[in-house]
Formats: structure tokens, sequence, C-alpha cells
């Protein structure tokens, strides 16, 4: 039994440190691409996504202080998505939002990691992404999904 618990535990940290690693996008940002506005919200234009623990802080924080999220511009891609699930959100309808798999800057992940990291970005989804995310749009890890604000609005986001 012993045996079996430190099996588990290897695998644990094995998982904590290749999931500090992971990106969710082909183009990463190392910097956080939100930009603080006057007023109580924040405006995400333009964003490629970046690190996933970066952007699970980074909405934490978010959600701790109840600013409103505004996403503008030409694209939100891979972890900008993440911010669809926060209630305070709302989208541009032009803006261009870009969905797919967890990856390790570009490379396949083991299947455990792949399952985790896919709940982990499904459960900053709204219920109707979340579905499709783990049925589809997380198995594309090459190219993304597309889907204009105007199709995130009729999924029930709010428009700016």
């Amino acid at each position: 039994m012993q045996h079996l618990y430190n099996a588990k535990a290897q695998v644990f940290d094995i998982l904590k440190f290749a999931f500090a690693a992971i990106i969710v996008g082909s183009t990463a940002s190392a910097q956080l691409q939100s930009t603080p506005v006057t007023g109580n919200y924040v405006e995400i234009s333009n964003d490629r996504g970046g690190l996933l623990l970066d952007r699970i802080a980074e909405l934490q924080q978010l959600r701790r202080t109840g600013q409103s999220v505004r996403i503008t511009g030409n694209i939100c891609y891979s972890t900008c998505t993440m911010f669809l699930g926060l209630p305070q959100t709302c989208v541009s309808p032009s803006t261009t939002f870009g969905f797919h798999g967890p990856s390790s800057y570009g490379r396949p992940l083991e299947p455990a990691l792949f399952e985790e990291a896919s709940k982990v970005m499904a459960e900053h989804y709204p219920a109707v992404l979340k579905d499709w995310y783990m049925k589809t749009g997380r198995y594309e890890i090459v190219d993304v999904y597309r889907f204009r604000g105007s199709d995130i609005i009729k999924m029930g986001i709010q428009s700016c």
C-alpha cells in the first residue's frame, strides 16, 4: 500500500511540474495581455493567450475583485477565452475567439496531463462552451476553432 501511495505522489509531483510548463497557445506571451482601464472594468484586447497557470491566477483575482471584463479588439485566442466563464464578462460582436486543446509549447501532452489540463480549461467556460470544448475543441492542437463574438453572444454571453 505504501508503494502505491509513493507512486501516486510521484505522478502528482510530475503533473505539478509539467502543469507549470503548460501553455495553451502556440505563440506564447510571457506577459498577460489584459489592460486595466479607468472605471471598474478590465479591457482585454488582441490577446493571443499565454500560460495556463498565469491566466488562472488572473481569473481568480478578477473573481475576488468583481471587476467587469470587456473583450474587444480583433482576437481573443487560447487562454484568453477563459475570461468567457466570468459572470461579469461582455464581448464585442466583431472579436474572433480561437479555441484549441492544451499543449506544451505546441507539442502534445501525455494523456493524463492532457485530460487534467482540458478539464481545468473547461471549468472556466460557460456550460454550452464547456460541453463543446470537452467533446470537440480540445482535440485541435495545431490550429484553432474560430467563433465570432456575435456567435458567442448567441450562446448567452453579454454583448459590450
